[in-house]
């Protein structure tokens, strides 16, 4: 199973304003765990970054201007996400954004499901505070190289959040095991359909199937020179 964990950084917090994407992150998950496969990429803009805004991400213009526009790496993102499930945290945010992008370069927006994470920890944990810090305490995830709010660290540490969300990490081996033992099965199975049990014929045996053959009438053993 497929689904993609993805997350935002904004010159602001408001798309209805003017404010626009300067970062995206994707992270692949294969049956909810990272499988390594990330996209990443920043996006210049003539949009200023709000001080606010600077402070969490640490983005600025000047560093943005030699990106390309989110119009010219749109298809990229979307070819990565496919039509997977989507794994967002805060989800009303990066889609009112990503949709938003999409719409002035005339493409619909997204369809894929969604599921956010917000919504799954609060069920979950039954807590009113779910931001990624909190959850990443909570579960021990290291935060100790996140001095800014990255948008492809955010999705690494939301990959190990979600895990624990869904049961953590013996949800993952038991997975995984299964899985082991279905492999090792078909495996066995392979094998014992492409054994081949050769027999030996003495000369003799040929011999005497030759004689056999030969009294019979219109044999099929005949026609093609057995």
């Amino acid at each position: 199973m497929r689904e993609v964990i993805v997350d935002t950084e904004t010159t602001g917090l408001d798309y209805k304003r003017g404010d626009r994407i300067i970062e995206v992150a994707c992270v692949e998950l294969i049956n909810h765990v990272a499988s390594g496969k990330n996209l990443q990429f920043y996006c210049s803009t003539d949009r200023i970054i709000d001080k606010e805004a600077g402070k969490i991400h640490g983005l600025s213009n000047s560093f943005l201007t030699k990106f390309p526009t989110f119009a010219k790496q749109a298809q990229s993102f979307l070819d990565f996400i496919e039509k997977d499930k989507l794994i967002i945290h805060n989800a009303n945010f990066d889609l009112g954004f990503i949709n938003n992008e999409l719409n002035i370069i005339g493409i619909k927006p997204l369809q894929n499901e969604v599921i956010d994470t917000v919504l799954l920890a609060r069920k979950k944990l039954n807590t009113r505070t779910v931001n990624l810090d909190y959850l990443c305490k909570k579960f021990s995830v290291d935060l100790s190289t996140r001095k800014f709010h990255g948008a492809l660290l955010d999705c690494q540490l939301l990959s190990e959040v979600y895990l624990e969300l869904l049961g953590g990490r013996q949800t993952s081996l038991q997975l995984s095991k299964h899985l082991n033992k279905k492999d090792d099965y078909e495996d066995k199975q392979t094998k014992q359909n492409k054994k081949v049990h050769k027999v030996k014929i003495s000369i003799e045996e040929i011999k005497l199937h030759k004689e056999f053959v030969a009294k019979l009438k219109n044999s099929l053993w005949q026609k093609n020179n057995y």
